[in-house]
């Protein structure tokens, strides 16, 4: 047997011996099938012997540096292929414009195909393993992950196991009555279990989708959807469901993925008489997909979206002995920073990075202004009552403020889901437009431009100084405003969220180097942080970070330390200057600190002044 056959044989074999008793443990619990089992594991090995060389490489450097995805130097972007760049091909080619905005792993929104129309922006997955014609092939994909790797840039994808579009081969071997497929989703021959159902299982669209269940007329049954009517939820207690998409799973982790999204993790597993939300065998299944992973493809990150408080999704983490998802997303401080800049008062904001920084420094977070879905106000409520804030008129205040209907408001954007009964709704627009850009350009107005940029800074300089992985949104980076073309676009128009979905402005990229331009002022601006965020040891992943007391409910301050290294970081969410005193112990009195940006001298035993919406990062000073 040649040597390298012999050793890839041998490292697969000590990784399964590794993993195999506890994955036939939560196997057997949840299927008891243990053919089922030993067709998993044969078909694992098939997947390992189909990795290429230079994945398997890049998993043996990356399994003797675990936390590599951790380290300061990791800077997310997550785009559309197509608004992009027009298809793989096309990122491909402008990976050095990526790598100038210090990106280090790019998350490519969905690009498996999908029907045209009915696709919920890619998350209706009709084939696995085939990229959307339009946007190239998986020999592409291939080409640009092998580019990615040669630059040092990590790839994104979502994973969307909780259904299938009712365009795939299952679905549609389903609709015609064939029971073994039929098996793989909720398939009733009449309401009475649906409606049992009903009587405990939240809606997720209760206005453009509302039920969970659809009537299917050709196969004379209802089928579960919790999102759409053409996503059709997957059965889990069926194994051939489990075993089918892990196999998916490592198909996709061999073509060069680094990070694998899960999407809507909680919702994998139903029962009966249940909300059908972060039941217990989801994180058996989790744990499994984490076993399998470290076993066939050790070097890929489960990055798990989970919408909830960081406390509430800290069990997808594990344990350190059991662990589960690598990274979570944190959901809810972003809805929390947009509220904090509306009221002017961060101290919700503070309270949630307590918590955050009360969990295990090996929870790792990924942290965004923006992402390519609506803001849902899902904020600390009994909180917020206790400082006069009602829920329902709460919202509505910020669904105003937001979309520029409220007396100072500077932001633009539109409603998602609303619900004129209730009056709620979700709310949908870019970073820029949300901080002024777009409404001082409109008015041509100077100051009120100064004003919206110092706010986008200060608002990514606050992502980059928290604890966790910071991701950008492409076009933030130059200032991309809402694009209202998509009501022009009759597949698209129902759905204000392609208000931030806008094509790539290239055009505006030619300004970067303009002082006199919003993109000559903001690129370079966060290209500095970004610089710094990646250079300075204080920004490591593993340094304690915690909240700093300003005594101002508009400023928020954070500290982080790493060894001898310390930060002292200051956010003002108020648009007019704020004065601040640290306490003796924050400003270290008698200590010397810097601007880290401009190097000026700084006291902080001394008030510090800081004008509307601006920031400092002050670094002690060793004499």
């Amino acid at each position: 047997m040649p040597e390298r056959k012999k050793k890839n044989r041998d490292c697969f074999q000590e990784r399964l011996g590794r993993h195999h008793d506890e994955l036939r443990w939560l196997y057997m619990e949840l299927y008891n099938n243990g053919d089922m089992f030993g067709e998993l594991c044969d078909t694992m090995q098939s997947f390992y012997k189909e990795r290429s060389d230079s994945l398997k490489e890049l998993d043996g450097k990356r399994e003797e540096s675990p936390d590599w995805f951790r380290k300061n130097d990791m800077l997310g972007m997550m785009l559309y292929i197509d608004n992009f760049a027009g298809d793989l091909k096309g990122v491909r080619e402008h990976i050095g414009y990526l790598q100038s905005c210090n990106v280090s792993c790019i998350h490519l929104m969905p690009f498996l195909d999908s029907p045209k129309g009915r696709s919920d922006g890619g998350y209706a997955v009709a084939d696995f393993r085939k990229v959307r014609p339009e946007l190239g092939s998986m020999a592409d994909l291939q080409k640009l992950s092998r580019e990615c790797h040669r630059r040092g840039i990590s790839l994104c994808m979502d994973f969307v196991m909780n259904h299938t579009s009712e365009e795939h081969e299952w679905a549609k071997r389903a609709r015609n009555g064939e029971g073994e497929y039929m098996s793989r989703y909720f398939f009733f021959d009449n309401y009475d279990i649906p409606a049992q159902y009903e009587k405990t299982v939240p809606q997720v669209f209760p206005t453009t989708a509302p039920g969970n269940f659809t009537w299917i007329p050709e196969a004379g049954h209802h089928v579960m959807t919790t999102f759409y009517p053409y996503q059709w939820d997957l059965n889990y207690k069926n194994p051939r469901v489990f075993n089918e998409m892990m196999y998916n799973f490592l198909f996709l982790a061999n073509q060069g993925m680094d990070v694998i999204r899960i999407d809507a993790v909680p919702y994998i597993w139903k029962e009966i008489g249940t909300s059908c939300r972060n039941l217990r065998q989801v994180h058996s299944i989790v744990r499994m997909m984490r076993m399998i992973s470290e076993v066939v493809c050790p070097g890929v990150i489960l990055l798990g979206e989970v919408v909830m408080e960081p406390e509430k999704v800290a069990p997808y983490f594990g344990t350190v002995e059991k662990p589960e998802c690598h990274m979570l997303y944190n959901v809810t401080t972003m809805a929390t920073i947009w509220n904090s800049v509306a009221t002017r008062d961060v101290r919700l904001l503070k309270k949630q990075m307590d918590i955050v920084n009360r969990l295990p420094r090996e929870y790792t977070f990924l942290n965004y202004l923006r992402c390519h879905d609506d803001i849902g106000w899902g904020l600390d409520y009994p909180t917020l009552k206790e400082w006069g804030m009602e829920e329902v008129p709460h919202k509505k205040f910020l669904n105003q403020f937001f979309t520029g209907r409220t007396g100072g408001s500077i932001s633009r954007g539109e409603l998602y889901n609303e619900d004129l009964a209730t009056g709620d709704a979700r709310f949908c627009g870019t970073t820029a437009s949300m901080c002024g850009i777009e409404s001082a350009g409109f008015e041509q107005d100077p100051e009120k431009m100064k004003g919206a940029i110092a706010l986008d800074i200060m608002l990514h300089a606050y992502i980059l100084a928290q604890s966790g992985i910071p991701m950008l949104y492409s076009g933030d980076e130059i200032g991309q405003v809402n694009d209202y073309t998509y009501k022009e676009d009759m597949e698209k128009r129902e759905d204000s969220r392609y208000i931030h979905r806008g094509k790539f402005p290239w055009k505006l990229t030619e300004n970067i180097g303009d002082p006199d331009t919003v993109q000559g002022k903001l690129f370079p601006a966060l290209s500095a942080l970004e610089r710094l965020r990646r250079e300075e040891p204080v920004f490591a992943g593993d340094a304690r970070v915690w909240t700093v007391e300003t005594g101002n409910c508009s400023v928020l301050g954070i500290g982080r330390r790493m060894g001898d290294e310390l930060l002292i970081a200051l956010f003002n969410f108020h648009e007019m200057t704020q004065e601040i005193e640290l306490s003796a112990e924050e400003a270290l009195t008698g200590e010397r600190f810097q601007n880290l940006l401009t190097g000026e001298a700084l006291d902080l035993a001394k008030p510090v002044v800081l004008c509307g919406h601006r920031f400092l990062w002050a670094k002690k000073v060793y004499r």
